[in-house]
């Protein structure tokens, strides 16, 4: 009976993750130029899956997932001519390079040595996880370029160099949102536990609970997030030629680099402002 229930919620669990993973990978925060978009950490709810529930589990909802995007992008085949290379887009564009996200939680327990506190160590973890999928699903796409996208969309002429250049112009802002995103979502919530919660702090038992100051940390974190990953949104499509899809520095003059500076400027103070007002709080029993 256990086992049929654990067997039945991580069937459910995982469900709702791919469907939250997918609704994700349709909320696009940009779309490059010459092709690929960013989104808002789509891969995460499946990496999620694989720290909870295990490889096996989370290889099982990626490939779920990577079936669910290939159906998305069913277009994309229309470009492609013999069914060899029909089959090579399916399995090196989608299957493989979307299935492979599962793998995100194999870094669970593995990196104790760093001495980290429970929540920062599973930020890490998870972190980590999703940074090392994020590679695996860009070296799918780059194979996938140099050969079967090599005379459409990518020249024949130094095929593999140009499919590292393109496939980087949105895998590397992908990459960074998403670590960044795993990291704090990883540092917040308890994910080891039977129902996720958040994580609660080590507080001396004498004292009240200090429920704001306890808060500030995490919401400087996520201002922190949100700075990197805004000046990484603005400045990324212009790391993309629009007319050949080369990665490139040629058009960083045309970013907006006031909008950036203002905006940087303003996470950073109000990231000082919540770290010390946090520290102020608990010393003095503000909150």
């Amino acid at each position: 009976m256990e086992k049929t229930r654990n067997l039945t919620k991580k069937i459910v669990e995982s469900s709702l993750m791919v469907a939250f993973a997918t609704v994700l990978s349709l909320l696009k925060l940009i779309e490059m130029p010459y092709g690929g978009s960013v989104t808002l950490a789509s891969m995460l709810p499946l990496v999620i899956v694989g720290y909870r529930h295990g490889v096996g589990t989370g290889l099982s909802a990626g490939l779920v997932y990577a079936v669910i995007q290939q159906l998305l992008g069913l277009n994309n085949l229309s470009y492609v001519t013999g069914w060899q290379s029909v089959i090579a887009v399916i399995m090196l564009d989608y299957i493989v390079a979307f299935t492979v996200v599962g793998l995100g939680g194999i870094f669970r327990n593995k990196l104790t040595k760093l001495k980290l506190s429970a929540s920062k160590n599973q930020g890490a973890e998870i972190a980590t996880g999703m940074a090392f999928v994020c590679i695996l699903r860009y070296l799918c796409h780059t194979v996938a370029g140099a050969t079967v996208w090599a005379g459409l969309s990518i020249p024949t002429e130094a095929a593999l160099v140009y499919s590292i250049g393109y496939n980087a112009t949105y895998m590397l802002p992908e990459t960074i949102v998403s670590v960044l995103v795993g990291a704090w979502i990883g540092s917040v919530i308890d994910f080891s536990k039977n129902t996720p919660t958040r994580f609660l702090p080590v507080r001396d038992e004498s004292k009240e609970s200090r429920g704001a100051c306890e808060l500030l940390p995490h919401i400087a974190g996520a201002v922190a997030i949100f700075g990197v990953a805004f000046d990484t949104l603005l400045i990324a499509p212009h790391l993309q030629d629009a007319e050949s899809g080369e990665f490139t520095f040629a058009y960083l003059s045309e970013v907006n680099w006031i909008l950036l500076a203002v905006v940087t400027a303003l996470c950073v103070l109000t990231v000082i402002a919540l770290s010390i007002a946090s520290r102020i709080g608990k010393k003095q029993s503000f909150c």
